[in-house]
């Protein structure tokens, strides 16, 4: 079973729009097994989003994701990471496809309501980042037999 991080970010949290995003992933099957709500220090943003450090959008990027509070969920199931991207929808809500967070909520790149993790790679390292191991809780919806093949 794979784990993934997804992020709601800011706009997504001043919206009101958590409860309708676990809604979303929380129908494909997939099993939160971590959630938070926090405030993002500098050094957690700078961290996650060193990739990105030497770009044009970086110092928009941090101050952005450091303005408010953020909703941290780890998912875990059968290609968590996809069908979390799938859920999400295109990075760039004018492309993403109805039915999709993104598509259905979203209309600027800048504000688009969520991040997920792009592999299993990226999404465990981000986890640890994001998480202590003793925030992430083990466990069995039952009935997911008929979710996933087991």
């Amino acid at each position: 079973m794979e784990r993934t991080l997804l992020l709601v970010k800011p706009d997504g949290v001043q919206r009101g729009l958590v409860g309708t995003i676990i809604d979303k992933v929380e129908r494909r099957g997939l099993r939160m097994v971590g959630v938070k709500l926090m405030s993002v220090s500098a050094h957690l943003a700078e961290t996650h989003y060193a990739i990105h450090k030497g770009k044009p959008f970086y110092n928009g990027l941090i101050d952005y994701i450091t303005s408010a509070p953020v909703v941290a969920i780890v998912w875990q199931g059968s290609k968590a990471v996809s069908v979390v991207r799938q859920v999400l929808g295109s990075t760039d809500p004018t492309e993403a496809q109805a039915g999709t967070v993104r598509g259905d909520y979203g209309i600027d790149i800048g504000r688009n309501l969520t991040h997920g993790s792009d592999s299993v790679k990226n999404g465990l390292t981000e986890i640890n980042l994001w998480f202590k191991p003793d925030e992430l809780i083990e466990w069995k919806r039952s009935g997911e037999e008929w979710v996933f093949e087991i």
